[in-house]
């Protein structure tokens, strides 16, 4: 609002809110902040467990970020711009989603730091950004190669990912699955490997142990056949794949058909009955004895499949008519008329089992799949969800090895390295700039520091051991947090992906130094919801001067 001449003049609306300057930096850093505290404590592999309730009162217990972000109910838009960071992290590469938020939030604090010094936030990007892009030729060149081909180091690289997960106790189990599954899949294009994972189906069934997980070289469909007395196990099976319904087509036009007699009733009937006949004739005349249909099966077309000993099963998605075709080599026909026995798929098995009372169909010892499935058994739904995501992390990282073919040392020791070529970069570069460069620098440090203090050590005496050996004893030195001890990673096989920390390096500091430059805040006024706290900035902000973080999503 302005006076002009004893008259106000109203600019933006009553109830607005606005932080200029200062202000509104502060309060976005606060908030960021406070996401990159919340998942904190989950980084590494003694993290703790974040449990979620929802409004229906839905548990999620998890020390998976994205997770946890994806699932807690945040307000302020700071906030939100953190939650992008672990998004993007887990698009890109799979896994690092924690490492990711808590290296933006320490860049924050340390940028506040700097503002506080009076430097304006002009030159703090200017820094951050030198740094980030020294970062990313400094993670090249201390990259180590390895081949596709060398399963021991994939298996390392899928165990160190699900190290500190609840999976953790049956690691090499599912560290074998995620490399089968994924060398499986994995298609040679010009000279390199390209790895889609949607042709990774996860089926999950709580029951049995989790030792009873397995890899399917096919494809497990949750579904059952359409028919009792349809066969419940084939063979040297031939499937064929259709996605039309199994019934009689209904008129495109709107028609009326008057019958007047009873015999004309009849040989309406029976022309229908002939027409679904003649289609199941033409399915059995290819050879086909296993039917996947992605529409419906009309009762009578089920009856004349079952008459031929057809395995048939219905309704089924068609993401997964896509992996049958990955997986049996089959082709997907539109019109019944135009199947032929080209296009049949073929598997050694065709079955149906029950697993934990449902039945499921299992399409097993397909020639070379390129489709696979990996079925996860545990005690408890809670249990088999956070094995889906501890094995879907695992998945990711040995496709981005599959892909890019080179791996860091975990455990903070890439990070400490950064840390250290940093600050040498900063003494090099000069001028207010390399203040920010020392900054970014020591923001990195947070990593080993976490990792330490999340497995009860002592940080300050920890963080200076583990930085003395590194310099003395090279790039590899990082934290073994079981002996609570400096240790060569690449020696006790604790090693991540590149494109992993290439990629929580970038959105860490793309978030930071988005954040970094707002410096107004204009928040309109948020309509009341019932029984809740009205007006304001998103997530009361006035009140606190921070955030209110509803963990009730």
């Amino acid at each position: 609002m302005a006076q002009l001449s004893g008259q106000p003049v109203v600019i933006l609306p009553e109830g607005t809110q606005r932080y200029v300057g200062r202000d509104a930096q502060r309060l976005n850093i606060l908030a960021a902040r406070i996401i990159a505290e919340t998942v904190r404590t989950t980084l590494g592999p003694k993290g703790m467990d974040k449990m979620l309730v929802d409004s229906l009162g839905d548990v999620v217990v998890t020390n998976d970020g994205a997770t946890i972000l994806d699932r807690i109910d945040l307000q302020h838009p700071a906030a939100k711009m953190m939650v992008e960071v672990a998004k993007t992290q887990d698009k890109e590469a799979g896994d690092g989603t924690t490492t990711a938020v808590v290296i933006a939030g320490e860049l924050l604090r340390k940028a506040e730091e700097l503002l506080d010094q009076n430097i304006h936030p002009s030159i703090i990007v200017k820094g951050y950004t030198m740094a980030a892009e020294k970062a990313q030729e400094i993670l090249e060149e201390i990259a180590i190669e390895v081949t596709p081909d060398d399963e021991g180091t994939l298996m390392k690289i899928a165990m160190t990912s699900i190290t500190g997960k609840n999976a953790e106790s049956h690691k090499e189990l599912f560290a074998r699955l995620a490399v089968e599954a994924v060398k499986q899949v994995a298609e040679k294009k010009d000279g390199k490997y390209v790895v889609d994972i949607d042709n990774i189906k996860i089926e999950k069934k709580a029951g049995e142990s989790v030792e009873e997980s397995e890899l399917v070289r096919g494809v497990v469909i949750d579904k059952e056949r359409v028919h009792p007395r349809m066969p419940t196990k084939v063979e040297n099976a031939k499937i064929a794949l259709i996605n039309e319904a199994l019934e009689v087509k209904k008129t495109e036009t709107d028609a009326k058909i008057n019958i007047t007699s009873p015999d004309q009733l009849m040989s309406f009937l029976e022309q229908e009955e002939k027409m679904l006949k003649e289609m199941v004739d033409q399915i059995a005349a290819t050879g086909a004895n296993v039917l996947f249909v992605q529409k419906g099966i009309d009762d009578l077309a089920q009856h004349y499949l079952a008459k031929y000993g057809i395995m048939a099963v219905r309704r089924v998605k068609k993401s997964d008519m896509e992996k049958l075709a990955k997986a049996t080599g089959a082709k997907i026909v539109t019109n019944v008329k135009d199947l032929t026995p080209e296009d049949l798929g073929y598997a050694e098995l065709v079955e149906e089992r029950k697993i934990a009372g449902e039945s499921m169909i299992f399409v097993e010892g397909c020639k070379n799949p390129k489709a696979v499935t990996i079925l996860i058994r545990g005690g408890t739904e809670h249990v088999i969800d956070e094995v889906e995501r501890a094995l879907e992390d695992a998945i990711k990282v040995v496709k981005d090895v599959m892909e890019d073919g080179y791996v860091l040392p975990a455990g903070g020791a890439g990070e400490i390295e950064l840390s250290i070529r940093l600050d040498e970069y900063a003494k090099a570069v000069g001028g207010k700039e390399a203040l920010a460069i020392e900054a970014f620098a020591e923001a990195l440090k947070i990593i080993p520091k976490t990792l330490a203090e999340n497995a009860g050590l002592d940080t300050v005496e920890m963080l200076v051991r583990v930085i003395s050996e590194h310099k003395n004893r090279g790039k590899s030195i990082g934290i073994d947090v079981f002996e609570g001890e400096p240790a060569d990673m690449l020696a006790k096989g604790i090693i991540e992906p590149l494109r992993v920390k290439k990629q929580a390096i970038k959105s860490a500091s793309e978030a930071a130094i988005m954040i970094l430059r707002i410096d107004d805040v204009i928040a309109a006024k948020i309509s009341k919801p019932e029984g809740g706290q009205g007006g304001g900035m998103p997530g009361g902000m006035g009140g606190m001067g921070g955030m209110d973080m509803g963990m009730g999503m």
